[in-house]
């Protein structure tokens, strides 16, 4: 509509039943647009909502073994975590020590760096193996 008075967009928005809205007041002179404000804060809180769902880089999906896991539940546990990395999770790898497992952490960083090493093709380890007390903690995240 180009540049017109207040008073002139005030009674174009009373006539066509819309809403005067400040689009930008920093600009010379502002800007403002007629809409229909509910429908407008309608679709914004659609997309608002559509952004936090598709945000799941926060949720940290949790997969606990132990050094003495067999072949089988190996390739479960493996299978579970592309699961959760294709669907743009995050992988928190537990290997949790019993008894005298403790005394061969080497049994366990094999067994994390097996898992990455088959992983890697879709996801990439955070840092490197973190060990707090009788675990060995990894963080994998989508790539």
């Amino acid at each position: 509509m180009g540049v017109v008075t207040i008073q002139d967009a005030l009674s174009r928005a009373a006539t066509s039943d819309l809403d005067l809205v400040m689009v930008s007041d920093s600009a010379k002179p502002p800007v403002c647009r007629l809409i229909n404000y509910g429908q407008f804060r309608y679709h914004q809180q659609k997309k608002e909502k559509l952004a936090r769902k598709s945000n799941k880089g926060q949720v940290v999906k949790e997969l606990k073994m132990s050094p003495k896991i067999s072949d089988h539940d190996f390739m479960v546990k493996l299978n579970r975590g592309r699961d959760f990395l294709g669907k743009g999770f995050n992988i928190k790898l537990v290997l949790s020590f019993k008894g005298r497992e403790m005394m061969h952490p080497e049994l366990g960083e094999v067994l994390i760096k097996r898992f990455i090493e088959n992983i890697s093709d879709i996801g990439v380890p955070e840092q490197g193996m973190s060990r707090t007390g009788r675990a060995m903690i990894v963080m994998i995240n989508p790539k």
